[in-house]
């Protein structure tokens, strides 16, 4: 079974308002998606959560977004592919800058919400944000979406000479073209911890999965993306590190 690196969200309170349980999170990913101060999150959280990675041994990765506090950047913005790009290089910086003080760097990028969404079905976003880490340090990989058919983000990406990591969801609900069904439909946001892990497992062996149309679907993923907003998401998170562990360990 394949190593899969787990990914989680992080950094996303603002102020005295807190999200996430990052610190119950932290010691079990290797990937930390810290937001970037567009979406949510502000210079002390971002330095905290920084701070917090670097104590667990986690690699520090931009989470970029919309420039839309309001609506935890998911929804979509009439931006120009050059203002996509400057947004992106923007957020990687300051991220960078606070990285660089606690004697770390920037590891990897993964765009969120709708900028995530828009530039895996819109080829000139997706081109805007890889110009912006070619710009910044071409060895920094993008994070994106693991498709039934991931072609024409490979072709675009060699073009770019940007490298890849390919990203799959335990707790979310797919359609038949290996895409996220909207968190607006009924069963797009798994909640049962069962059914959470053995998604995982699937993934994680190369088993297909049942799409929203009940056809079968094999998803190609270096990476698992968990949430942990709550006790039973970070039980769920417990379950799937030590399921996924075990399984590579036996294998």
């Amino acid at each position: 079974m394949k190593r899969l690196l787990l990914n989680a969200d992080m950094g996303e309170s603002f102020g005295p308002w807190v999200m996430g349980l990052d610190d119950e999170v932290m010691p079990h990913v290797d990937l930390a998606n810290v937001a970037c101060g567009f979406h949510a999150s502000d210079p002390d959280v971002i330095r905290m959560t920084v701070r917090l990675a670097k104590r667990h041994g986690v690699t520090v990765g931009a989470h970029p977004a919309y420039p839309d506090m309001v609506g935890f950047g998911r929804r979509s913005m009439a931006c120009t592919a050059e203002e996509v790009e400057n947004l992106v290089l923007y957020q990687v910086g300051a991220l960078a800058g606070v990285c660089r003080a606690e004697g770390l760097e920037v590891g990897y990028v993964k765009p969120h919400g709708a900028l995530y969404n828009d530039m895996m079905r819109d080829p000139e976003i997706l081109a805007a944000v890889m110009r912006a880490l070619v710009a910044y340090d071409p060895r920094l990989p993008l994070m994106v979406m693991a498709t039934r058919d991931p072609s024409a983000t490979r072709e675009l990406a060699e073009r770019h000479g940007v490298t890849l990591w390919f990203e799959a969801f335990a707790d979310r609900a797919y359609d038949a073209e290996g895409r996220l069904v909207s968190r607006r439909e009924p069963g797009a946001v798994h909640h049962d911890p069962e059914v959470i892990v053995d998604q995982a497992r699937r993934i994680a062996r190369g088993e297909p999965l049942t799409a929203s149309d009940g056809s079968q679907l094999v998803l190609a993923a270096d990476t698992l993306c968990v949430h942990g907003d709550n006790a039973e998401s970070i039980a769920a998170i417990r379950a799937i590190r030590e399921a996924l562990d075990g399984s590579a360990s036996g294998s």
